[in-house]
């Protein structure tokens, strides 16, 4: 019998409690589509989750605080949110890891953020405020619904898996990619222009989506393909 493969899983971080927690539709994600999700710690050094990710096979970046500014080399505005250090430094030794080892990653909202950063590009710190948008990207609950379309390029992985090229997603977030990094590729587009889903062109499986398959992945058949994608490409 073929061992699952392990994903580890970025946790997220409560500022107030000062602690790690996760969303359940990423582990769950992680689960239906036969992996074996591992929350990693943020409180240890870079080395020590390193070491744990040695174990693992793939990496998820998840949701949650602003990217800092300065990975981007930009002053951060009054309306950008708050970042999470530890996060941005762990994240960043996971991910360059994960190239480097040619392991499977995917990043989901804050994660496609990252990878685009880490990848020599910028962000979009408030669209509110610097992005004449037309289309809600920050929906109110449930997350199961709808809040716009996003227009998939026939000439992409994605495209490929899904073989669509108008897909509904959910939306909640308020930054986004603005200059794609390099070795990156567009593979879908909000209705107003926005980078909504990508891949490094370099690797076999390092992709990113803006909006939530955690969120409605037991609903959305789109969303438990892009899981079992991922899952699928982490077996070694």
């Amino acid at each position: 019998m073929m061992a699952k493969p392990k994903i580890a899983v970025v946790p997220l971080w409560d500022d107030e409690k000062k602690s790690i927690w996760m969303v359940p539709g990423y582990m769950d994600g992680i689960r239906d589509a036969g992996g074996i999700p591992v929350i990693l710690p943020l409180s240890s050094s870079a080395e020590d989750v390193l070491e744990i990710f040695d174990l693992c096979d793939a990496l998820l970046m998840t949701g949650g605080h602003d990217v800092s500014p300065a990975l981007y080399h930009e002053r951060e505005k009054d309306t950008c949110g708050i970042a999470c250090a530890a996060r941005d430094r762990i994240e960043r030794a996971l991910y360059e890891n994960a190239l480097a080892n040619g392991k499977s990653v995917l990043g989901i909202c804050r994660g496609i953020q990252m990878i685009n950063v880490l990848q020599g590009g910028t962000l979009y710190q408030d669209l509110p405020t610097e992005y004449a948008g037309n289309i809600e990207h920050h929906m109110k609950p449930p997350y199961t619904n709808i809040a716009h379309m996003v227009q998939i390029r026939k000439k992409s992985p994605l495209y490929d898996l899904l073989g669509i090229e108008n897909l509904g997603v959910n939306s909640y977030h308020h930054q986004a990619v603005k200059e794609l990094g390099e070795e990156l590729e567009v593979m879908a587009e909000s209705e107003d222009g926005l980078i909504e889903a990508m891949h490094h062109v370099k690797h076999k499986f390092v992709w990113a989506v803006q909006w939530h398959p955690e969120f409605d992945n037991h609903v959305n058949p789109a969303s438990r393909k892009i899981f079992e994608a991922f899952v699928c490409a982490s077996v070694t």
